[in-house]
């Protein structure tokens, strides 16, 4: 019998974990929240706040800004690319160290090797003598030294990537390298490395975990892997015929969707929140399409005649809906958090205008700024 496409939605809706009440959080609840959501994405754009820090608030309340900086020095999460740059859950070290034994993500980080292995060693030896760095450590220091920035930056990225090097936390956004063994608890360092299988099984699980549901084009969106369907398939299929995943059949005929078993097929309605346009819950945008007809739209990269809806907009979604899209500007000088702009989903119905009140205000009391503001018209 084919599922309902709407309890798909209020599962998925259900499962955010999105916070109605204003509160703050420790360092505790924070790890608690990467870990449930497997992965959250870094973005440097703060014109309303750090784009990890606004999936997280979303769910978890108010933190410090060193919170994360805090973890990633204590080993409690480590930083490294999943869904674009992401926290990750410690524990997942040993899945990521194929990738990171392997040709690198980017051309650009075996072409810095290829070009400015000269400076890997003495890099590294300062590392080990001085503790973490930042890029900016290894700038020319206008005495014609080896230390061109552009050259040891891209060397610094390239280790991390290879997992020579990890993320020891942040000076204000700007990362601090440090040697793996020195940030990595033993543990998760030493452990052995799991196959292909093993890995991808664990990953499509958490990303079914941290979603509810997700079709399997959705899991390898999830952790943006390579290969396509005929690599993730059968490894699907093996979960399922092992009782670790369920699979369900919409009713929009559409491609199945996967559950762990025995899960409820429905879940709590959002309150209302200004979701982060980096969030795991629009990061398959045909998903999004499907499940909500949200069509999600980034214009920030976008020149300003070319935007539609503004620079940096967060969907406002209530409910098991995306009942519009604000474009907020967090002005930190005036205490003020600005509403740009707001421009409501078509045929939406209720009181559209005191949820974005109830959910912008909740964002201002997250960010620590005094008022909302409202542009006109």
């Amino acid at each position: 019998m084919a599922v309902r496409l709407a309890a798909i939605r209020r599962l998925v809706v259900g499962s955010q974990g999105f916070a109605a009440r204003f509160r703050r959080a420790g360092e505790a609840d924070v790890e608690a929240a990467i870990r449930r959501l497997s992965a959250v994405q870094l973005d440097s754009i703060s014109a309303v706040d750090r784009a990890h820090r606004l999936t997280l608030t979303a769910r978890v309340g108010a933190f410090p800004t060193g919170t994360v900086p805090q973890l990633l020095r204590d080993g409690r999460v480590f930083e490294y690319w999943a869904h674009e740059v992401s926290l990750l859950p410690i524990e997942l070290w040993p899945h990521f160290r194929q990738t990171m034994s392997g040709g690198g993500h980017w051309g650009i980080h075996d072409r810095a090797l290829r070009l400015h292995g000269d400076l890997v060693e003495p890099i590294l030896a300062r590392i080990r003598a001085e503790g973490p760095l930042a890029s900016r450590d290894f700038e020319d220091r206008g005495g014609g030294g080896m230390w061109n920035w552009k050259p040891s930056k891209m060397v610094l990225d390239a280790l991390w990537d290879q997992g020579v090097l990890a993320i020891a936390g942040r000076r204000g956004f700007q990362r601090s390298y440090d040697l793996s063994e020195r940030v990595i608890p033993k543990q998760w360092l030493d452990a052995p490395v799991p196959t292909e299988a093993e890995t991808l099984r664990t990953w499509a699980v958490l990303a079914v975990r941290a979603h509810g549901a997700l079709t399997e084009a959705a899991i390898r969106e999830h952790w943006r892997l390579k290969g396509g369907r005929a690599r993730v398939q059968p490894h699907l299929d093996a979960l399922v015929a092992d009782g670790r995943l369920e699979a369900l059949e919409p009713d929009d005929g559409g491609t199945p969707f996967y559950v762990l078993p025995g899960t409820e097929l429905d879940g709590d309605p959002a309150p209302p929140v200004l979701v982060s346009p980096f969030d795991n819950l629009l990061w398959d945008r045909r998903l999004l399409e499907r499940l909500f007809g949200f069509k999600h739209v980034i214009e920030v990269y976008k020149r300003e005649p070319e935007r539609v809806y503004g620079y940096y907009v967060l969907p406002l979604l209530a409910g098991d809906r995306f009942l519009g899209r604000a474009d907020l500007k967090a002005d930190r000088a005036e205490g003020i958090l600005r509403i740009r702009k707001f421009t409501p989903e078509p045929r939406t119905r209720g009181n559209v205008e005191a949820k974005l009140e109830k959910a912008a205000a909740r964002l201002a009391r997250v960010l620590g700024l005094e008022r909302l503001e409202r542009a006109p018209g």
